[in-house]
């Protein structure tokens, strides 16, 4: 089956600097008019924060704004909570899910644009893997590994990503929802006592909620032979600072394309020196120096263009200013019209 051709259209992660939604949905939809993102802005306030963004309606949870805390309270009772959550999911009621405006002033910002005409719109939910070993229970025990709350982590995210896709479909009836794991950069270590086979299943059971193409984003070393097992459509990594990370695994790729997969290469640094000392020319020149292992493996250069995407190395939120993350977007642009005019 071909790949969806994206022919390295750029777009971003999500999370943004900005702490105004109005400026940074202006400054997406600027530069990113094919394939516009709707911003997470982690600096307004907590609830923002990636891990606190989709826990509304989790049982037990609890969100503490003055400590900067969010955990799961077990030593309530928590059937009532679990029968209701488990009744909503089977019914399918994603709108019970809704991430609010305080959680995700940039969604909504974003929903009500009434000025765009993109190709595909982007959203994004925190993963399961991350968010289960991220919030954890009142001994700091990752939830993930609770018999009864661990299976509750992909239902919740599925139904957070459904409830998504349908309000982005508003805008476009093309969408892209990101699967966000960075937790997946301990895969294999001692902090990380999940199996491949459980990852998959975990990653796969959220997939099932989103109609549109279904993306997996990792900012680190990963073993992306797992991710690539998945029903993922694009798979999302840092190409700037860990190209060999992907290059490790030339034929699980190769497969992926071959499949109709695409590739989008986090090219475009995150951080402030990176940004200032990188051209849109030296970046295509580093692009094609990550893809050229998988040419030398008989992946097609020109198919490695046509299944690509062009993205940060990972979210702009940690630039310290608002104007670093406006050039990091001009150099995306910049980088995806050299790219096209160079190889059509």
């Amino acid at each position: 089956m071909p790949g969806v051709e994206f022919n390295c259209l750029p777009t971003i992660v999500g999370s943004m600097p900005h702490t105004d939604p109005d400026v940074a949905c202006a400054h997406i939809t600027h530069y990113l008019k094919d394939i516009p993102a709707w911003p997470q802005l982690p600096k307004r306030a907590f609830l923002e924060n990636m891990y606190v963004q989709y826990s509304q309606g989790f049982p037990g949870v609890v969100v503490d704004e003055a400590e900067k805390k969010i955990y799961v309270n077990r030593q309530q009772d928590l059937t009532s909570s679990l029968e209701k959550f488990y009744s909503a999911f089977l019914d399918n009621k994603a709108d019970e899910f809704a991430v609010s405006a305080d959680y995700a002033a940039g969604l909504h910002r974003f929903l009500a644009l009434d000025n765009l005409a993109p190709k595909v719109v982007k959203g994004h939910v925190t993963g399961p893997v991350t968010w289960g070993l991220t919030v954890v229970d009142e001994d700091g025990k990752g939830i993930l590994y609770d018999d009864t709350l661990g299976d509750a982590v992909p239902k919740l995210l599925r139904l957070k990503a459904a409830w998504q896709e349908r309000e982005l479909k508003q805008i476009c009836r093309r969408t892209i929802i990101f699967v966000d794991e960075p937790y997946m950069s301990a895969f294999g270590s001692v902090g990380m006592m999940l199996s491949r086979e459980k990852v998959v299943s975990l990653l796969n059971e959220v997939f099932g909620g989103i109609e549109g193409l279904k993306g997996v984003h990792c900012c680190g070393n990963t073993d992306w032979s797992v991710i690539l097992e998945s029903d993922a459509d694009i798979i999302s990594f840092d190409a700037y600072n860990y190209a060999q990370s992907l290059s490790l695994y030339p034929d699980a790729v190769k497969k992926f394309l071959d499949r109709g997969g695409t590739v989008a290469w986090g090219i475009v640094p995150n951080e402030e020196e990176g940004i200032r000392k990188e051209s849109a020319a030296s970046l295509k020149d580093r692009l094609e120096e990550a893809m050229a292992p998988f040419t030398r493996k008989g992946v097609p250069f020109r198919q490695l263009i046509a299944q690509g995407l062009a993205t940060p190395s990972c979210g702009l939120a940690s630039l310290a200013t608002e104007e670093a993350a406006v050039r990091a977007m001009e150099l995306l642009v910049e980088l995806s019209a050299l790219i096209k005019t160079k190889y059509g």
